[in-house]
């Protein structure tokens, strides 16, 4: 069993950072590819970024490309989305996910655990 705690969020303007933190439970959190993901009200849970378990390997959604940077320091059991340059439609609830595998690119519905969500508004 894995519990992740995600925290960061807040209350910024158009192109502003902010760095959202996902901290995991556990002495396996290294091995668990991790992913990020978003849901602004009315619309479906979205895909943001991942990466594999060592670090090495990531991926994005497009809109974010070059704006939002995913890293992770196991020895802390945790995960990071830099998010730089935010845009009004960034404004969402952000989750953080994890499963156990060493695969990068894995479909929403096949993360195991979740976070319960940090809210992130960026005002234009």
């Amino acid at each position: 069993q894995v519990q992740l705690v995600e925290s960061g969020g807040g209350l910024v303007q158009a192109g502003d950072s902010l760095r959202l933190s996902c901290t995991g439970s556990g002495r396996t959190f290294s091995i668990y590819t991790m992913g990020w993901f978003r849901q602004a009200p009315g619309k479906e849970r979205e895909f943001v970024a991942a990466i594999n378990w060592s670090g090495g390997s990531t991926t994005y959604e497009d809109s974010v490309k070059g704006r939002f940077t995913i890293s992770r320091d196991n020895a802390k059991n945790t995960v990071y989305l830099q998010m730089n340059s935010l845009k009004a439609e960034d404004t969402a609830v952000y989750y953080c996910a994890a499963r156990r595998t060493s695969y990068l690119y894995i479909p929403k519905g096949e993360y195991d655990y979740w976070g319960q969500g940090t809210q992130v508004t960026v005002s234009s």
